[in-house]
């Protein structure tokens, strides 16, 4: 299975998502926009597209004009039926390009906090079985994507509506973090220092650090996504 993923910031990458995609013996390819001579792949050349988050806003192509030319690629991905899985500002570019609204969350939510399946998300079972507890998820996000027309409402959490969705069979959007390691975490508190502010669902990063005992799950339960939306 050919993998390829579209990277914004160097500190934004797989994650966890790559060991289990190595453990899958897929071939993975990536693109980095923040990289100067930055490549594209031809649409069928690939069978799944990642698309990871960054700190960026779907809107802001005046300053990251690449935005312009990755949301067309998305785009001719969904229309030929690959898999596209969508991260945080990933899945914020799945739900514009699907015709849906990204604006400013209620909340800016950043830290551990549960979300919780939605009645709709009960059609799609195994989805809703995998957070049919109300897990602990890593959050870290100041927008909010509107579910597209067609798609399935699948999660919420206390500070925002609208965490999860999924559109056909081959489509999903996911607004948190599964995909944090330790590695990962750190290097996002790092780069994203001066975003923890005072706020009510914004953790401080000693509260953040203190809870990586979470990690674990959210990489299982990661891991289940992918082995159940890819079918293997």
């Amino acid at each position: 299975m050919n993998v390829h993923y579209l990277q914004h910031v160097s500190f934004e990458g797989l994650g966890y998502i790559e060991t289990w995609l190595k453990e899958s013996e897929c071939t993975v390819s990536s693109t980095r926009f923040y990289e100067t001579g930055y490549d594209l792949p031809a649409v069928e050349a690939i069978d799944v597209l990642i698309i990871m988050g960054g700190p960026m806003g779907v809107y802001d192509v005046g300053q990251y004009p690449w935005l312009l030319e990755e949301k067309q690629f998305i785009t001719d991905c969904i229309e030929s039926g690959k898999k596209v899985l969508g991260i945080c500002l990933g899945a914020q570019l799945l739900a514009d390009n699907l015709g849906a609204k990204v604006y400013r969350a209620p909340h800016r939510e950043i830290g551990w906090f549960p979300v919780k399946p939605t009645e709709e998300g009960k059609q799609l079972a195994w989805f809703y079985d995998l957070f049919r507890g109300q897990p602990t998820v890593f959050h870290w996000h100041g927008d909010q994507f509107e579910i597209p027309h067609g798609s399935l409402n699948l999660l919420s959490s206390e500070a925002n509506n609208n965490q999860a969705f999924s559109y056909g069979d081959h489509v999903i959007g996911l607004q948190f973090h599964l995909e944090v390691t330790r590695d990962t975490l750190s290097d996002m508190l790092e780069n994203g220092a001066s975003e923890l502010t005072e706020a009510p669902y914004v953790q401080k990063a000693a509260e953040i650090t203190a809870f990586e005992t979470n990690i674990a799950r959210c990489n299982a339960m990661m891991a289940i996504i992918l082995e159940s939306w890819l079918d293997r």
